[in-house]
């Protein structure tokens, strides 16, 4: 099966977290990277997302940075929490 990988990266200004993950995240700019697979036999091409990461501060000393998957929705649900905290909102 064919694959690729598209890089990217999103930016928060207030603390955040991501369901799923333990603890809450410094205001920084963080590296998503979204692994898809062709889907085989269609007339036109068309990809299935098969994994979504971030790339996060480790907690622990002897590691600096850990790869972590989430879910795209939980994603984009900080995102939008960090948006109505800059509108006022929280």
């Amino acid at each position: 099966m064919t694959e690729r990988t598209t890089r990217s990266s999103v930016s928060f200004a207030y603390p955040f977290y991501l369901s799923g993950v333990e603890r809450i995240y410094s205001p920084s700019t963080y590296a998503i990277e979204l692994s898809e697979e062709a889907i085989e036999g269609m007339l036109f091409v068309a990809y299935r997302r098969k994994q979504t990461t971030i790339e996060l501060p480790s907690n622990t000393a002897h590691v600096s940075r850990q790869v972590v998957e989430i879910e795209p929705a939980d994603l984009e649900a900080a995102l939008a929490r960090d948006l109505e905290t800059g509108n006022g909102k929280s």
